[in-house]
């Protein structure tokens, strides 16, 4: 009669692997929901976002007088002022499209004050076999209303030394700027909207918190926990109490 098989229970190297899948399983666990509970606040920062879009334009006393700026953003506004080419500058290595090009960036003086918005006027493709010859982009003289979205001062990639002077630029410090050109600008930027025949492309991207992301997380996290119970039940116990095979 073969005999039965038993779960070692006295052996300390049992209770050890034990302890190991059990601490594995919870951290994986935890893991998964923190990831989860990652996804459930930036779905509710993308909710706010989108009810911000949705409000009243801001005014322009409103924008230059905050001293907080972050409810502002991604706010609609409309501004009039003159725009000021002197001080144009084109951001480098920035997409749309997929394509590589130009934000193409003006300061625009507000009427009747002595501020300054940085307006992100729109995107264009650079020249692949002379990145400095640069387009000529129509700046109308005078009085102009433009109306956008406000956001924050532009996205800053990594840049070599040197790389943020200059008519192209990889970034925009805006305090620095502000100090170089001798304008008193606010600190946040306007992604202008509107059509213009100035040959400038305007699809600006959706902002994106990768919420997306964070479910493919948790899912990896939750498969690893039941990979780890799963090995652990398996050669743990169903192997120790499987009868051993006859002669």
């Amino acid at each position: 009669m073969t005999a039965r098989a038993a779960l070692p229970l006295g052996d300390w190297r049992f209770w050890l692997v034990s302890l190991a899948a059990a601490v594995g399983v919870a951290a994986t666990l935890a893991l998964g929901f923190w990831q989860l509970s990652r996804a459930a606040q930036k779905e509710a920062l993308q909710a706010s976002q989108l009810a911000r879009s949705k409000l009243a334009p801001v005014q322009v006393r409103e924008l230059v007088q905050a001293s907080d700026y972050e409810p502002l953003v991604h706010r609609q506004a409309s501004l009039r002022g003159t725009w000021v080419p002197a001080r144009t500058i084109f951001l480098d290595n920035r997409q749309m499209n997929g394509k590589p090009g130009f934000y193409v960036v003006t300061p625009l003086l507000l009427e009747g004050l002595d501020k300054a918005v940085i307006i992100e006027r729109g995107w264009v493709q650079r020249n692949f076999l002379d990145r400095t010859q640069l387009p000529q982009v129509p700046t109308p003289p005078g009085i102009v209303e433009v109306v956008g979205r406000i956001a924050p001062p532009p996205s800053k990639l990594y840049a070599f030394k040197g790389a943020d002077s200059g008519v192209i630029r990889q970034n925009l410090d805006v305090a620095a700027f502000s100090a170089e050109i001798g304008l008193n600008l606010v600190v946040v930027s306007l992604m202008q909207t509107t059509a213009a025949d100035d040959g400038l492309q305007r699809e600006w991207p959706q902002p994106s918190l990768g919420v997306p992301k964070h479910y493919g997380y948790t899912f990896q996290w939750w498969a690893l926990s039941a990979l780890i119970a799963t090995l652990y039940v398996w050669f743990q116990i169903v192997r120790r109490l499987r009868p051993p095979p006859r002669a």
